[in-house]
């Protein structure tokens, strides 16, 4: 079992940046992939980004240039930043990791971009 804590959400205005931070209760060695997620209202959730065990990342397809994805193994912590952030940006941020197993997701954070 795996259990994420995001943070790091906030109020920025559009144009500014915000770092995301998943904190996992144990190693994310062995996990396949962590992702971010996001989710607007009244909207379905999508990805944001993915990253393997091998480090190889997956973004979609209008947030490519302006988000990262990092982890950090011995942190187990997997970053999201995000630059250059626009009002159509604002939703809640979930992480997820898949370990092929199981599915796990965090309870997620609000990021909220001002016009």
């Amino acid at each position: 079992q795996v259990q994420l804590v995001e943070s790091g959400g906030g109020l920025v205005q559009a144009g500014g940046s915000l770092r995301l931070s998943c904190v996992a209760s144990r190693s994310i060695l062995s996990i396949n992939v962590m992702s971010w997620y996001r989710q607007a209202p009244g909207k379905q959730r999508e990805l944001v980004a993915a990253i393997n065990s091998g480090g190889m990342t997956n973004y979609a397809d209008s947030l490519k240039g302006r988000f990262t994805i990092s982890r950090d193994n011995a942190k187990n912590t997997v970053y999201l930043a995000m630059n250059t952030l626009k009002p159509e940006d604002t939703a809640v941020y979930y992480c997820a990791a898949f370990t092929g197993a199981y599915n796990y997701w965090g309870q997620g954070t609000q990021v909220t971009v001002s016009s």
